[in-house]
């Protein structure tokens, strides 16, 4: 059953989860001298949460009972390439970084459509994936910006 609205409990953990996006995004910028740590904090942030993200990929290829032996095969596969990316900013410098996590959301959103082709989502998934995945990647461009300026 595809359930139409979402639940109010969904919306407050995603939507709030954009909380540290955006304040250590600003903090980056509005605080020089301690700019650097809120950088390390927002990536950190991004990784665990784009970690997070890919996961659902994996419960999906549990449960689902229709998905093809391949597409199950692909889920799980899947669902641990957003943890090797977030694992693998922890050697790069906070640009490099940030770039590699936005690609890892927009990845992650890509397969996310691309799945719901095979399975039935929430209707309200997508819309709420596209949304956070733009706040989430428009913070950690704003939050490495200042790394270009000093």
């Amino acid at each position: 059953m595809r359930q139409s609205s979402m639940p109010t409990s969904v919306g407050l953990l995603g939507y709030g989860g954009l909380i540290p996006f955006l304040a250590l995004a600003l903090m980056s910028n509005a605080d020089t001298a301690h700019g650097i740590l809120y950088r390390g904090a927002l990536l950190l942030y991004g990784s665990v949460i784009l970690s997070f993200v890919g996961a659902i990929h994996w419960g999906v290829a549990m449960i689902d009972t229709n998905l093809t032996d391949h597409d199950r095969r692909a889920a799980y596969v899947w669902s641990v390439v957003p943890a090797l990316m977030a694992w693998a900013t922890y050697i790069l410098s906070p640009i490099p970084a940030a770039l590699v996590l936005i690609m890892g959301f927009l990845l992650q959103y890509w397969r996310d459509s691309s799945l719901a082709q095979k399975i039935q989502w929430p209707v309200w998934y997508l819309p709420m994936r596209i949304r956070l995945t733009v706040v989430a990647c428009l913070a950690l461009a704003l939050g490495t910006a200042p790394q270009l300026i000093y």
